[in-house]
Formats: C-alpha cells, sequence, structure tokens
C-alpha cells in the first residue's frame, strides 16, 4: 500500500438479509433480542434511517454505501471473509477493512462515534478520506 491511499467509496455491509422476509425476520428477531446487528443500530432506529446516520452520509466526502449480506457485491463479500456486520473502505485496487463486528460493537449504536472511528482507523491505516485536503476526516461533523 502507498503510504497514504484515496479512499474511492465507504461500504458498509450489514449482518442481515435484505429481502422483504429478510428485513421483517430482523425487525422481529430484534425486537425479541433473537437478532442483531451493531451497524443497523447505528444507522437505524426502529422503523427507518436515523436523522444523524443521514446527516454524516451528506458531510463524507466520499460515498458510504450499504448493503445486507446477502446482496453485497462478490468483491465486498470477499473482501470482509463473509464476516458481518463490517465497514470497509475500498482504495485503488482493492477493499480493506476499517471498522469488524467487534469494532462497531464498541460504538453502542452512536453515529459520531462511527464517524470518529472511521476517521481514527483511516489514520491508522495511511488512507486518505478527503482527496481535497489530504486529511483523514470529514469536512465536518454531523
Amino acid at each position: 500500500m502507498a503510504d497514504e491511499e484515496r479512499i474511492l467509496e465507504l461500504i458498509g455491509v450489514y449482518d442481515a438479509d435484505g429481502s422483504i422476509v429478510g428485513e421483517i425476520r430482523y425487525w422481529v428477531g430484534a425486537r425479541f433480542g433473537r437478532a442483531h446487528c451493531a451497524l443497523c443500530d447505528i444507522t437505524h432506529g426502529p422503523f427507518r434511517s436515523r436523522p444523524e446516520w443521514r446527516a454524516l452520509r451528506e458531510v463524507l466526502p466520499v460515498d458510504f454505501s450499504t448493503w445486507h449480506r446477502d446482496d453485497a457485491p462478490a468483491d465486498v463479500v470477499e473482501a470482509c471473509g463473509a464476516t458481518f456486520p463490517v465497514v470497509l473502505a475500498r482504495v485503488p485496487g482493492e477493499i480493506l477493512v476499517l471498522l469488524d463486528g467487534v469494532a462497531l460493537e464498541g460504538l453502542g449504536g452512536d453515529v459520531q462515534r462511527l464517524a470518529d472511528a472511521i476517521v481514527d482507523r483511516c489514520a491508522e491505516l495511511g488512507l486518505v478520506l478527503d482527496p481535497e485536503s489530504g486529511e483523514s476526516q470529514p469536512r465536518t461533523s454531523p
């Protein structure tokens, strides 16, 4: 890897299926303590995406796409080793794991902590999140 690589895209993969049946199964399972996804806890409330999550996506200098484990592209599933949830960074020529399920669980469902963890991990790996400034941080906080 170069000293500093530019992130082309952030990618999140939920530990849930994206079909209607999968969504219902997860929603019901989460309410009864039988299903859990730390990334879902960060990005979604009981019925829809959280406003803080939408605000973070607006200020990030790169796209942050999200997938379910059953609809993620093959290269994304391969990069995460079929371990979900996960946040990945697409850089030229490869996809890197930024935050695994343990790291995401440690964020306690907090969107700002996710943003901070992404910035910290990018700095650790020498990844540039904002190519205009050359920094590994969002332009502003959500």
